[in-house]
């Protein structure tokens, strides 16, 4: 496994995850409500920005690696699915877009998985699609976990919910471009007339 300053922050937003999740498990007198909003926002802010960064220092430094490219993909979707199913409980968000979110993302990775077995990865590479839908859901999670007005004028639950939707519907559009681009290799590999 190589080790540097990319892969250390994609490790870094591993670890954080569990402090988005376990922030709201402290007792109360502990940390009120707010104070955990603010606390599971801000860290879920600093590890989507480390997501950004690492992929920039990898490219910039020349220090892409396999590893990277596996553990990359990870993290984001253990921090999106953690923050969701933690968003879920709270019911600031509906379990059935929840579960969209998530189940695109397991088939998707493990169509990718399967296209890389054959040596075709790059028929399912990341789009532009995908790209936008993953920006919805970045900016649509910490305005759900903040879920108060924002300098008292934007109502983030709102918006998160209405960005949320967007990321609901771009999630199963890029499934479907997806699964349309490997389908002809699909129906190669496995014999479906």
């Amino acid at each position: 496994m190589p080790f540097n300053i990319p892969i250390l922050l994609t490790w870094l937003r591993v670890a954080l995850i569990p402090l988005v999740v376990g922030v709201y498990y402290l007792p109360t007198h502990w940390l009120p409500l707010a104070d955990r909003n603010l606390a599971a926002t801000l860290v879920f802010i600093v590890a989507a920005v480390t997501d950004w960064f690492d992929g920039y220092l990898a490219r910039r430094w020349n220090q892409t690696s396999a590893f990277g490219a596996f553990l990359d993909p990870v993290a984001d979707k253990l921090m999106v699915a953690g923050a969701l199913l933690v968003l879920v409980q709270l019911d600031r968000v509906n379990a059935v877009i929840a579960f969209i979110i998530i189940g695109r993302e397991i088939t998707i990775s493990a169509l990718r998985e399967w296209m890389a077995e054959i040596g075709a990865r790059k028929s399912v590479a990341v789009s532009s699609l995908g790209k936008i839908k993953t920006a919805a859901q970045m900016a649509a999670i910490p305005m759900l976990l903040f879920h108060d007005r924002l300098l008292g004028l934007v109502d983030t639950h709102y918006w998160g919910e209405y960005l949320l939707w967007v990321a609901g519907v771009l999630t199963v559009w890029s499934m479907f471009y997806y699964l349309r681009k490997a389908w002809p290799l699909i129906k190669e590999k496995s014999g479906v007339a």
